[in-house]
């Protein structure tokens, strides 16, 4: 059986490839488990975004759950910082989320979070996808009858501890602040707005409509352009762009021009190292973080420390080095004095309260960046393993760095939840950075016989 659990969670085609069938066996195996390393009855939040798979799955998920007699507490449309917020908060024994974050309508996926709202270890994971193995969900399985029966338990207060957890993260001086909102059509809907007006701010929102099929179509963190269009048209001070679940952010500057997580990450460092707030002058970022964030750092007094592609990597990394501030270039930020994953509202908040304090536009603090030139491509496969072992696609890629020189880097890794496989290169040259990933992504297809874009 091939491995179930990926970078973030179990991902696929809906109905397909994460069926009914598979949701209901990975409740069932979730509830077991944490029944024996807990002890007592589990009781697990699960929350989805907006995508017309997502009641399936849940009514799917949560059957499994109730069958090995956990409690469930159904927080319908919620981000997965939400949920994961809401599993501490609410003293939860775990916390499920379904949702494909960025992927395309037709992709669902299902993440564990444990009692303290962090992905599940790979422990864990291990041990739920070895019952879900098992038909039936394991052997010696005896369904509790009567009693019980796994039942739902409303939160009704869940949403409005959300949004006060946000509150008081963003704190004072928001008011008054033009913003606009890209919802994506997806999990941020609801509650975003809702953030941003408790703080007293001047809000316009696009892309709020979901109707199960138009999440992350052209909108969102993945496809920020028409919201850089209505900040110019509309002169706001700051817009935002979350993805389908709202773990990411990118923002756009009062100028239209779009600003990374790399930049994000950089602005607030700064603002953190500046009130002594950053634990050992250290920022954690994966191995896709632009050589220009690291320069800019460096340029600070501050250390930068690369990851494994993953906010999973990014998170270990901080809890062992103590550190407080991390993430990704596509826009997962994860504040750990407040979060335990990346938390896109907040990370926005976050960033409008160093706007404030600093007294400058965003273009200003973002400037801090200047990117190298990068070229990501992303090559369609019909497997993700086998090419590291390929000697044409090795031969490709050393010929590629010795090119580069100690200038740039190239990496070459296969997507965790789609079938991909990854090519990135930076460096000074534009044109050779072009260059040395097409002709890496060359390799690849010929080596694995596949057709030109």
């Amino acid at each position: 059986m091939a491995r179930l659990f990926g970078t973030d969670g179990v991902r696929g085609v809906a109905n397909t490839e994460l069926s009914a069938e598979l949701a209901l066996a990975l409740g069932r195996a979730l509830a077991r488990v944490l029944e024996e390393r807990g002890g007592g009855r589990p009781r697990i939040v699960v929350g989805r975004d907006t995508r017309a798979s997502g009641e399936l799955l849940e009514a799917a998920l949560s059957a499994g759950l109730m069958s090995a007699g956990a409690l469930v507490v159904p927080l319908g449309v919620m981000t997965t910082p939400g949920v994961s917020y809401l599993t501490g908060a609410l003293g939860a024994t775990g916390g499920a989320v379904i949702s494909a974050s960025h992927n395309p309508p037709e992709y669902n996926g299902i993440k564990f979070f444990d009692p303290q709202g962090r992905k599940l270890p790979d422990e864990l994971e291990e041990a739920v996808e070895g019952l879900v193995a098992e038909a039936g969900g394991g052997a010696g399985f005896v369904p509790p009858v009567g009693g019980a029966v796994g039942r739902r338990q409303a939160a009704a207060d869940a949403g409005d501890r959300y949004l006060a957890h946000l509150r008081q993260v963003a704190g004072t001086g928001l008011e008054g602040l033009r913003v606009v909102l890209d919802c994506a059509h997806g999990a941020a809907t609801p509650w975003a707005p809702a953030a941003w007006q408790a703080v007293g701010a001047r809000v316009t929102v696009i892309h709020d409509a979901p109707d199960g099929t138009n999440i992350n179509v052209g909108c969102g963190s993945t496809a920020p352009q028409a919201l850089a269009q209505v900040v110019r048209q509309q002169g706001a001070d700051l817009g935002l762009a979350f993805d389908g679940d709202a773990d990411r952010v990118i923002a756009v500057d009062e100028r239209g021009r779009i600003v990374d997580g790399d930049a994000i990450l950089a602005v607030l460092a700064l603002d953190m190292a500046a009130r002594g707030e950053l634990a050992g002058n250290t920022v954690v970022a994966t191995v896709m973080s632009n050589l220009g964030l690291e320069r800019a750092l460096k340029a600070a007094g501050l250390r930068l420390v690369r990851t494994r592609v993953g906010d999973r990597h990014v998170f270990e990394t901080m809890e062992q080095g103590g550190f407080v501030l991390g993430g990704e270039q596509s826009g997962h930020i994860i504040l750990r004095r407040h979060a335990v994953t990346g938390d896109g509202i907040l990370t926005g908040l976050a960033l409008a309260a160093v706007m404030v304090r600093a007294g400058k536009p965003l273009s200003q603090l973002a400037a801090v960046v200047q990117p190298v030139p990068q070229v990501l491509l992303n090559v369609p496969v019909t497997r993700r393993d086998g090419w590291e072992e390929d000697p044409s696609i090795q031969a490709a890629i050393a010929a590629a760095r010795q090119r580069l020189g100690e200038e740039g880097r190239i990496l070459v890794r296969a997507s965790g939840t789609e079938p991909l496989i990854r090519v990135m290169v930076e460096g000074d040259d534009a044109a050779l950075v072009r260059e040395l990933a097409e002709s890496v992504a060359g390799a690849i297809r010929r080596a694995l016989r596949l057709p030109a874009d």
